[in-house]
């Protein structure tokens, strides 16, 4: 699991340092305009929709039940299972795809409901929507074939394609944004065409596992109607964390226009450790947890849901701590040029300190939910969902009111913190109801593992500190100078951290499961 889990991150790490170009790109060509925040509206709906029909509500619907029938050993059952699921999830997603495209305007209009009467937004919201909704179609297919791959531990490339998304965006930008009226559409057409490249590269790699998915368009078959029995659940639980950045993006249109580019700059940023461990641990112990569940081997599953937990932990920690600290600093690093200013990586920072405090329990969350989904129990994390969405609806209104009325600048940090506090009340619900149902047995040594990161959180916190003071102001700083501080802070702060463990006695054999 840690290689499985190894592999992923490395793959990942390849596609974040692309995701990185291209936010420079955006930051520079567009900086946080309305244009932008047009943008952010049109690509997280569908971003949202992915959720549900591809790698979110339906993967963790679909590689349990892939995992169960591999177990089995009866392939002539997957392939009739997978050509059924394959076809009903493709016409579902081309009938809400027209929909929304057909919706565009009534759609834009309801997530920006908020914004001031006139707003410029709005039908530029709509425009982009028609090109982003069929993404929507093809990023399902790239789904459902990384949900086979990874069924067989072929964990690489499906982690690897997203590097395409990010290089399609990039192309699309500069090729693009000069020729169009509105330059920001170039990034819509960008998200289409990433879409279509990653479908091409995953499908045929099925085939070279002996499935070649036909599809079939049967939703009465066994097989459509137990993933759907399963999916439908987890619509909430599994996409949690972006349901409650869209209720963030309806917030937000009360805010300045460019409240929603700060809020998506930071949203980006706090991506990085997510993508690289929270998601790679989850996506690997999904298939391990359904497997020791098939064969009934509950040692097995709790084992390695405890190793999930404590590297989750190992990595998190540090990861937040490092975000929060270094906020406005990394902000300015990465996007502070041409059109983004000054005042942008301060209000990006101001939120991605504020954000950075749920990133543990955000990442714990990826773990926890497989713990129910390799079970096929997707009521529970349902249950968990629905309080935490009315819980950040309540506290975004309750922080970001205030702030409003009394015309502070950073109201939109409410909006940030909210976000974060419901995670924390995600992951906590999860435990709960784990713990309740015996499902997990702590191993022995938990206590010492948890006060060997506090001491080296202690020591990365201290070094870290007095770097950040010796620079002083860091977007004052030359490009150049700006990148060569950061990177020496952030491998003075990770030596620090990870010089403590081992001095504290932790060893390489200690991470493998």
């Amino acid at each position: 699991m840690l290689r499985s889990t190894a592999v992923f991150s490395l793959m990942t790490f390849v596609s974040r340092i692309a995701g990185y170009v291209r936010d420079a790109v955006t930051a520079s060509l567009f900086g946080a305009g309305p244009g932008m925040s047009a943008f952010v509206v049109a690509y997280r709906i569908p971003n949202y929709l992915r959720r549900i029909f591809a790698e979110g509500s339906f993967s963790s619907a679909f590689v349990p039940v892939l995992s169960e029938l591999k177990e089995k050993g009866d392939q002539k059952a997957l392939q009739e299972v997978l050509d059924h699921v394959a076809g009903a999830l493709f016409a579902a997603v081309v009938v809400v795809s027209g929909l929304g495209m057909l919706a565009a305007p009534w759609v834009a209009q309801l997530f920006l409901a908020l914004a001031p009467p006139g707003t410029e937004t709005v039908p530029l919201a709509a425009q982009m929507l028609r090109i982003t909704f069929p993404y929507l179609v093809f990023i399902s297919m790239t789904a459902l074939a990384g949900g086979v791959l990874n069924s067989f531990r072929h964990f690489g490339l499906p982690a690897l394609t997203p590097v395409l998304h990010n290089l399609a965006m990039i192309a699309a930008m500069l090729l693009l944004a000069g020729r169009l009226e509105v330059p920001e559409a170039s990034m819509a057409w960008g998200v289409l065409a990433a879409g279509i490249l990653q479908v091409l590269v995953l499908w045929p790699a099925m085939g070279r596992l002996g499935l070649r998915p036909r599809l079939r368009f049967d939703f009465r078959h066994e097989g459509v109607r137990r993933v759907g029995r399963l999916m439908l659940p987890t619509v909430f639980s599994s996409s949690v964390a972006q349901i409650n950045v869209l209720v963030g993006t309806m917030f937000a249109a009360l805010l300045v226009p460019a409240a929603q580019s700060w809020l998506y700059y930071s949203d980006r940023l706090t991506e990085l450790p997510l993508g690289l461990f929270g998601v790679a641990i989850g996506t690997v112990i999904l298939p391990q947890l359904s497997r020791h569940h098939a064969a009934k081997d509950e040692a097995g599953y709790s084992k390695s849901l405890d190793w999930g937990l404590r590297i989750v932990l190992l990595i998190g920690i540090p990861a937040a701590l490092g975000l929060a600290l270094l906020a406005e600093p990394l902000t300015a690093s990465l996007f502070q040029r041409r059109a983004f200013t000054a005042e942008d990586s301060r209000m990006v920072g101001i939120a991605l300190t504020a954000m950075s405090v749920g990133i543990p329990t955000f990442m714990l969350s990826k773990v926890l939910l497989p713990a129910f989904y390799a079970r096929q129990d997707t009521r529970t994390p349902m249950r968990a969902a629905l309080i935490t969405v009315v819980a950040n609806v309540l506290l975004t209104v309750l922080l970001v009111t205030p702030l409003w009325m009394l015309g502070v600048a950073e109201a939109h940090v409410g909006i940030a913190a909210a976000t974060a506090l419901a995670g924390i009340l995600n992951a906590a619900l999860l435990w709960r109801y784990l713990r309740r149902q015996g499902l997990y047995t702590p191993e022995p040594g938990w206590g010492r593992w948890l006060g060997r990161i506090a001491a080296a959180l202690l020591a990365m916190t201290v070094v870290v500190v007095a770097i950040r003071e010796h620079v002083g102001a860091w977007g004052a700083l030359p490009m150049g100078s700006r990148w060569l501080w950061l990177l020496a802070t952030v491998a003075a702060g990770g030596g620090a951290y990870g010089a403590t463990l081992l001095l504290l006695g932790l060893r390489p054999r200690h991470l493998r499961h």
